[in-house]
């Protein structure tokens, strides 16, 4: 059966088109690869307005062209998923796919990986968060911690992860100030960046396994100070 976006979400946006009625509800919606595909450009453009660089902010986020590319990549994944969510336009996206249970997406991390992320990752019930994007004034201030409970309860998984260059503060704020927990630095073996593992628990009974596991890197605490 054919299927298409619902009407408003597949166009692109345009300057001077307006804001949604702040009477209008957020909606969500799960989306396979074949929907996704469909929404490339709208999801490139609400990856460069989430992403503004700072003036001062010496770190140069990945391009357009660069998200497009990894875009592309996850939805051949098995197992991919992405919700979205908007009114009139599109406002947020949150997607990845499941971390394999032999936990070779955590190969490089610093130090042993704890005891209970590896259980977890063994039982199937990690999911990998490559992008969670948020545009730059979202109606639902609440908008990215639905987006990410919608995509783990979708995909019957507990704990997501994700992995951010530890040079990009500003994304490193955001995702703690959305619930999640730095654990660790991680280094492809190939690679050449240093990333910061972070963990996001749906639940409080997967809270209460963590607990104990956030660092604190650079000498702040969890916020990132």
């Amino acid at each position: 059966m054919a299927m298409t976006a619902e009407p408003g979400w597949g166009q692109s946006r345009k300057p001077g088109d307006g804001e949604p009625s702040a009477m209008a509800p957020v909606r969500m919606r799960r989306l396979n690869r074949w929907l996704a595909e469909g929404l490339r450009e709208d999801l490139a453009d609400l990856y460069v307005e989430s992403r503004v660089t700072a003036p001062g902010d010496p770190y140069r986020r990945p391009s357009h062209k660069n998200f497009l590319g990894r875009l592309t990549t996850d939805m051949r994944r098995l197992g991919f998923g992405m919700v979205i969510a908007g009114t009139d336009s599109l406002t947020g996206c949150a997607f990845g796919f499941p971390v394999r249970g032999d936990g070779s997406w955590w190969l490089g991390f610093e130090g042993p990986l704890p005891r209970s992320i590896e259980q977890l990752t063994a039982a199937g019930n990690a999911f990998v968060f490559d992008d969670i994007l948020i545009g730059p004034h979202p109606q639902d201030r609440g908008l990215a911690r639905r987006l990410q409970g919608r995509l783990l309860t979708d995909h019957q998984a507990s704990l997501g992860a994700t992995l951010v260059d530890q040079a990009d503060r500003p994304t490193l704020a955001a995702l703690r100030s959305w619930g999640w927990l730095d654990v660790g630095e991680l280094r492809r073996p190939a690679g050449s960046t240093t990333f910061r593992a972070l963990i996001f628990p749906l639940g409080e009974r997967i809270m209460a396994r963590l607990d104990g596991l956030v660092t604190m890197p650079g000498g702040g605490g969890p916020s990132g100070a």
